[in-house]
C-alpha cells in the first residue's frame, strides 16, 4: 500500500468530551511578507507580524493550526483596513469556524520633506491593521503610534529662558464604520495636533523651524489627547477610538500619560 493511501488520524478534529468552548485559538507571532495600500494608490512592500485566531466549540478537540499559514502563504492582496474582511472571512471559511480574528503589526513608512530645507527622508510608524468577524458582523480597526514633539506649557510660562521639550507617541487606535480609513489619515490627524511633528533628516534652518514651533504651540498631554479627540470625534468614518499619549519626560525620570476612550453613537 503507498503512502498516499494511509489513512492518517485526525487527532485534532476528534470530540472532546470536556464540554468548554475556546474563544481563540491558533497561531501567534508569525513574520510574513505583506503588500500595504497606501492612500495615494501605491502598495508598499514590509514585513508583517501576524496573529490568526478562530474559536472553538466545545465537542471538537482542536483547530487544524497548518491552515493559518497555507492562508498566508495563499494570501495575494494588498490589505488594508476595509479590504481585511477578505482575509477573515477566508480564514472563517477554511477553518469552518463561527468566528475568525486577526491582528496585523508591521512597520510603515511615509517619506516626508523637510520643513524649510525640504530635504527628504523616511520616517516610520508601528501600525497594526485588527479585524474580527462573525456570521452577522465584521469589525476592522487601525492602531497607529506617532512619534512627535511636546513642549510643556508651564515650563515656558514660567521659565526665563526657553522650555523643556521631549519626544512623545501618541497612539490612535480607530474602529471604522463601511469606509475606508487610510493609515496616512490618523497619522495627519496626530501630527497636525503636536506641538511638532517630526522628520528624519532635518538640517540646521528645519532644526531652527521646528525648536520655534514647538515653542509657539505648547501642549500638555491632557492637551494632547483632547485635540486628538476632537478631530476624530467629527470624522465619520470612526465608530470608535481609544487615543493615548505618552510623554518621554525629559525632566523626570518616569512619562507622562493620558488617555481618552469614546464609543460615538451608530452613525
Amino acid at each position: 500500500m503507498s503512502q498516499a493511501t494511509i489513512a492518517i488520524a485526525d487527532v485534532q478534529g476528534s470530540a472532546d468530551p470536556r464540554r468548554l468552548p475556546i474563544n481563540k485559538v491558533g497561531i501567534k507571532d508569525i513574520r510574513h511578507p505583506l503588500r500595504i495600500r497606501m492612500r495615494d494608490g501605491e502598495v508598499q512592500h514590509s514585513v508583517a507580524t501576524f496573529n490568526m485566531y478562530v474559536n472553538l466549540p466545545h465537542d471538537v478537540r482542536g483547530t487544524h493550526m497548518s491552515r493559518f499559514v497555507e492562508i498566508l502563504n495563499n494570501h495575494d492582496l494588498a490589505l488594508s483596513a476595509m479590504n481585511l474582511r477578505g482575509l477573515l472571512a477566508q480564514i472563517r471559511t477554511l477553518l469552518g469556524a463561527d468566528l475568525a480574528h486577526v491582528e496585523v503589526r508591521f512597520p510603515y513608512f511615509i517619506t516626508k520633506r523637510a520643513p524649510v530645507s525640504g530635504v527628504p527622508s523616511r520616517l516610520d510608524y508601528d501600525v497594526t491593521l485588527i479585524g474580527e468577524c462573525t456570521a452577522s458582523r465584521t469589525r476592522t480597526a487601525i492602531k497607529v503610534v506617532v512619534p512627535v514633539t511636546s513642549l510643556c506649557p508651564c515650563s515656558k510660562q514660567i521659565s526665563d529662558y526657553g522650555a523643556h521639550n521631549q519626544r512623545s507617541h501618541v497612539t490612535v487606535s480607530a474602529r471604522l464604520r463601511d469606509q475606508e480609513l487610510w493609515i496616512e489619515d490618523l497619522i495627519d490627524t496626530v501630527e497636525q495636533e503636536a506641538s511638532c511633528e517630526i522628520y528624519g533628516l532635518i538640517k540646521r534652518p528645519d532644526e531652527k523651524y521646528i525648536t520655534e514651533r514647538a515653542y509657539d504651540n505648547p501642549k500638555f498631554v491632557e492637551d494632547m489627547v483632547r485635540d486628538v479627540a476632537a478631530r476624530l470625534n467629527v470624522d465619520e468614518r470612526i465608530a470608535a477610538y481609544v487615543v493615548e499619549s505618552e510623554n518621554f519626560e525629559s525632566i523626570h525620570n518616569h512619562s507622562a500619560y493620558a488617555l481618552i476612550e469614546h464609543e460615538k453613537t451608530p452613525a
